[in-house]
């Protein structure tokens, strides 16, 4: 063992104590980083307009502050991007991390000294976490990848503006400088596809241990590499590549192709960090879900997602959450957004310590007639069609067919990428029809009452999803294809990519 990998494995241990000591106290963590937020925030523009110095706990802070989407906060943004300080938050933040929004075109998160350390801190905390528990150590002294967004910044507002990923290039830490790829002028590199050749032509001769990224994009870079090489498998280009972080997505649809693709298992770390803030990490490989991040200046609410539209929803903290339950996500952060609902829901798999689950976003669903199937539940059911028949899938999205040009019923139509040319896709849809029977009752008893229709399987050519993500503007970094849809708008521009 190296003496970097040696000084890693004290390192990790002190800081899993720390780690062990605020995630079991977690309702006191929780009410002194409320505690702290709004003391700090108190005379800023945002305090004073919520009357922030009347508000002495969680109850009076929910009478001050409604839950926000991004529409209610812009005029405070708007303020901020015109030089204003004292805003949302002390000063001025450091940076905005510039988001595409669906209604609100691009949306501009507020970044403070305070939230980036936070960020840097739990992509630390996750890798740690993993040395403590495995002891292994032989990445440490290899090349790592992270396959991110441009570190380019927009300086064209009094406060800089980039996208979240290439930010955090800024903020690296020295120590993980050295082995750390791409290198700054192939990152800055705008095209994807260019971007990923000037990748490989990097990392080739590299002896690459860690690889990070979204596994969609991943997915492709080993694809090129394989191309490119005329290898079969990734383990025979880099032997030594052992571990794969990764957030954004869902992995598991995607493992059974990847560790084909690679040619042995790998272990693999979860992070779910967001502009708006660093959630959650995977923080042990024995156990599911990823440990809620309550000690980095951000405090939780959440809503019953069957309530978050109703007129006056239920809104709690942590210490009122159950296990198995989707709640809607509202972050309250050091950066300054108050009763912010970041459009995710979460679902708690362990109690002792928190522990969470990402089961979709509050608007992405498809709802034909109220079944209100989630991303959680179409994942589950592919994974599960996957292993059955076993075939493996690239990419896919649902959306439902109210009035079938063809006449009949309405049913979800499936847009699927396959790795291979699909022999088997009627089979496929009975397997996925029943499946997501079991994990959605209102699906169930719509389709024991024909009121719609088994699941139709639209086939999309290889390579169709990333050629639309392409057209679209939208090939690489940090985007990611939304998996459900409640309207035809997206089905109707992969219609172009059908086999």
């Amino acid at each position: 063992m190296s003496i970097k990998a040696s000084l890693g494995v004290v390192f990790a241990k002190l800081v899993c104590k720390k780690i062990a000591k605020w995630s079991s106290n977690p309702i006191a963590t929780q009410e002194k980083v409320f505690q702290k937020l709004v003391a700090t925030a108190k005379n800023t523009a945002f305090g004073k307009d919520h009357d922030f110095n009347s508000i002495t706990d969680y109850e009076s802070f929910k009478k001050n502050v409604p839950v926000k989407d991004y529409e209610d906060l812009k005029p405070y943004i708007e303020r901020i991007k015109k030089g204003e300080e004292n805003v949302l938050w002390p000063g001025l933040p450091n940076y905005f991390s510039k988001t595409s929004g669906t209604t609100s075109g691009a949306k501009y998160i507020p970044n403070t000294k305070e939230s980036l350390n936070y960020q840097v801190e739990a992509a630390r905390n996750a890798i740690l976490c993993y040395i403590n528990e495995t002891k292994k150590t032989n990445f440490i002294d290899g090349k790592m990848i992270f396959l991110q967004g441009s570190p380019e910044l927009d300086y064209s507002l009094k406060v800089p503006v980039g996208r979240l990923s290439g930010i955090v290039a800024h903020h690296v830490p020295k120590y993980l400088q050295k082995n750390r790829l791409p290198s700054y002028k192939t990152n800055c590199i705008d095209d994807w596809e260019t971007k990923i050749d000037a990748i490989i032509e990097e990392t080739l001769p590299e002896k690459m241990t860690l690889i990070s990224g979204i596994p969609p994009w991943v997915q492709m870079y080993f694809d090129r590499l394989l191309e490119k090489t005329g290898k079969k498998q990734i383990k025979d280009i880099f032997p030594d590549f052992s571990l794969f972080i990764y957030g954004g997505v869902n992995f598991e649809p995607y493992r059974a192709k990847f560790e084909q693709t690679i040619g042995k298992k790998i272990d693999s770390i979860e992070t779910y960090p967001a502009s708006e803030g660093f959630i959650a990490f995977q923080d042990t490989q024995t156990q599911p879900g990823l440990l809620l991040n309550i000690n980095a200046g951000i405090f939780f609410e959440f809503i019953p997602a069957d309530e978050y539209y109703n007129e006056k929803p239920t809104r709690i903290s942590l210490k009122d959450v159950e296990l198995n339950k989707n709640y809607a996500l509202i972050l309250n952060t050091n950066a300054g957004l108050w009763g912010y609902s970041i459009g995710d829901t979460v679902k708690f798999v362990s109690l002792k310590p928190y522990r969470i689950v990402v089961s979709g976003r509050i608007k992405h669903f498809t709802s034909a007639f109220g079944e209100h199937v989630i991303g959680e539940e179409v994942d589950y059911a592919i994974e599960q069609a996957c292993k059955v028949l076993n075939l493996d899938v690239n990419e896919y999205h649902v959306a439902p067919q109210v009035m079938p040009k063809e006449g009949g019923i309405a049913y979800h139509e499936w847009f699927i990428e396959f790795s291979a040319e699909p022999t088997k896709v009627a089979e496929f849809a009975e397997v996925l029809d029943q499946q997501l029977q079991g994990k959605n009752s209102y699906y169930k008893d719509l389709r024991k009452g024909e009121m719609l229709d088994i699941i139709k399987i639209t086939p999309i050519k290889i390579g169709g999803f990333n050629a639309y993500m392409k057209a679209s503007g939208k090939l690489g970094g940090q985007n990611k294809l939304p998996r459900l849809a409640n309207d035809r708008q997206l089905a109707e521009e992969l219609a172009k990519f059908i086999i």
